[in-house]
């Protein structure tokens, strides 16, 4: 997993520089972190559901996750300001390197059907989002053990100006985008 921070050093960096002129090593982009989110919809029915989701984000991250709850009460949803809605992580440093390999090597692979990830989930500042419609593909999620499918949003936030920077340093660190 470390040949991932290295592999950004050695050839992102020099490949980054060189395309879009860059002066200093410091204008560089870099991933900053990755935020990974589970929305509960069925938590009223089903109490449990979101320890299970806890559990089965803290196997694929390794970290803690933490609960989320409602910002503002709405009727339609039948929910009120305060009330538990899911739970995500924020990784840095080398548990989010670790992790950007991981779903790029072996968990996208898995996907059926997979012909990239689409290339128009950037929000205009760099940082790109995207969805998971099931945790069975990472390796540490046991199939008998799941009590219900969850998918996951999956949030890039680099330090790009722009779009085109930012798919450019995902591309360069092996993010499978649809040609």
């Amino acid at each position: 997993m470390e040949k991932l921070r290295e592999q950004y050093e050695k050839e992102v960096i020099p490949a980054l520089m060189k395309k879009f002129n860059y002066k200093s090593v410091m204008q560089v982009p870099k991933l900053n972190k990755i935020v990974i989110n589970i929305g509960l919809g069925d938590i009223k029915e089903n109490p449990k559901s979101l320890e299970n989701a806890m559990n089965d984000l803290m196997q694929i991250t390794g970290q803690k996750p933490i609960i989320t709850k409602a910002r503002k009460s709405i009727a339609a949803f039948k929910l009120r300001e305060g009330v538990n809605v899911g739970c995500k992580v924020t990784l840095r440093a080398d548990k989010m390197y670790d992790f950007v390999y991981k779903l790029f090597n072996v968990a996208l692979p898995r996907v059926r059907d997979f012909r990239g990830v689409s290339a128009d989930s950037f929000d205009g500042r760099g940082n790109y989002a995207m969805g998971v419609k099931e945790q069975l593909i990472f390796p540490e999620i046991e199939y008998d053990k799941v009590d219900k499918l969850r998918g996951m949003d999956i949030i890039f936030a680099t330090t790009a100006e722009t779009d085109e920077e930012a798919k450019e340093l995902l591309t360069l660190l092996g993010m499978p985008f649809k040609s």
